[in-house]
């Protein structure tokens, strides 16, 4: 069976595997799996800069939170944000479930949304309030400035921050607009979760703990809306994940030309608030659902080229002999997937096939990332060491399912 993937003529092909790796593949088509790989530790200096960083601003924004909310409430409040907080990481979680990032990373953009990005605002907001206090321009006005302008500007920029930092630290690691989206949402999930912190605890300071500005609030901001601060941020990351492909100032670029539509957005929905209750509600129904279904079509149009490039990419393997025409399928397809698993679990080895499926998975983005001219050096070896483990998988694969004798 032969595939004919589309690929850059002038980009190296894949090595042909040697004959005693083609041998193992012409053997009948069986599920394969590996032992889970050993963990990397290529970004380990910058993890724990990235980190010591993050806990210095986490110390601040605590010590602030305590003294401003007290402990009952920041308790009560933290409580009722992780609701809103789970819907958009279980979003997350299907977004990228087909080639998931690395838990390091999504912890810290996590971070940088909930600590570095909230403190950043927080900063501005105190430097504005000081410049204006004495400048005797009317306080509503610059609540309007404030919430149609400054919060979307400098929001905006402190979660887009984050996603660009991933990107120009762990490049590798961040392939196209769905890992853009990924990162992106990270971030927005973790300031929406500070956010909402401040806006539940404030909503029980002044009219209870169980009242109807208190549920209002929560119904509004964790029911209602709960991806809206991920849906702005998504643009950043959208524009950085597609200009950053092939290069560093490509990535660079995108930052700031995807800062427009997110500010944009936000600054729209932050308007709706001036617009009374009802009013918001019809132009939630109108304008920010349609614009929310849109933004799901779009994320599943690009998780379905990333099934493609898959398959295109692993297919140049079977050309050369180091996949089979049936693990293609089986590596490249969510029904092949879904099949292997079933297989695996009813075996006792679910995890070792999910190893399997996420290094086939991170075989084929790393041979993009050599078409692409993208790190080739880099990319090459892992290359190798990618095929090797996937060898090794056949072989175990192999002798497990030998018959007894």
């Amino acid at each position: 069976m032969s595939f004919e993937p589309t690929t850059n003529p002038y980009a190296p092909q894949p090595t042909a595997a040697p004959v005693e790796v083609q041998a193992q593949t012409q053997l009948p088509p069986q599920p394969v799996f590996q032992q889970p790989a050993k963990p990397r530790h290529a970004l380990f200096g910058w993890a724990i800069a990235g980190f010591v960083v993050v806990g210095v601003f986490a110390l601040a924004l605590l010590a602030y939170l305590f003294l401003a909310l007290g402990p009952v409430l920041l308790l009560l409040g933290g409580v009722l944000a992780l609701i809103p907080l789970a819907i958009v990481l279980f979003g997350v979680y299907w977004i990228d479930r087909w080639e998931p990032e690395p838990r390091g990373l999504l912890i810290f953009g996590f971070l940088w949304g909930a600590v570095v990005s909230v403190v950043l605002a927080l900063l501005v907001d105190v430097g504005v309030q000081l410049t204006t206090a004495a400048s005797g321009v009317d306080t509503d006005v610059l609540d309007v400035v404030g919430t149609v302008i400054q919060a979307p500007v400098v929001e905006e920029s402190a979660k887009g921050l984050g996603v660009l930092l991933i990107f120009l630290v762990a490049r590798k690691y961040f392939d196209g607009p769905v890992d853009g989206i990924v990162y992106a949402a990270v971030v927005a999930g973790g300031f929406a979760f500070t956010e909402n912190i401040l806006y539940f605890s404030q909503a029980m300071a002044y009219s209870g703990l169980i009242s109807g500005d208190t549920l209002l609030t929560f119904f509004v901001r964790g029911i209602m809306s709960p991806f809206a601060h991920a849906m702005f941020t998504s643009m950043t990351g959208l524009f950085i994940g597609l200009w950053g492909r092939k290069s560093v100032a490509g990535g660079v670029g995108g930052f700031f030309v995807g800062l427009i539509p997110a500010m944009a957005l936000h600054a729209l929905w932050n308007g709706t608030s001036y617009l009374g209750l009802i009013g918001w509600f019809l132009l939630y129904v109108v304008l920010q659902v349609p614009l929310f279904a849109a933004a799901i079509v779009l994320v599943v149009q690009l998780r379905k080229r990333e099934a493609k490039l898959t398959q295109e990419r692993l297919a140049e393997y079977a050309n050369a002999g180091w996949l089979s025409p049936s693990e293609v399928a089986t590596l490249g397809t969510g029904a092949g997937r879904k099949q292997a698993m079933t297989w695996a679990r009813a075996h006792g080895l679910a995890p070792l096939m999910k190893g399997y499926i996420r290094d086939a998975t991170t075989l084929a983005f790393t041979r993009q990332r050599i078409i692409t001219g993208r790190d080739r050096i880099g990319a090459q070896r892992d290359e190798q060491e990618l095929l090797g483990k996937l060898t090794a998988s056949r072989q175990a694969l192999q002798a497990a399912a030998r018959p007894a004798v």
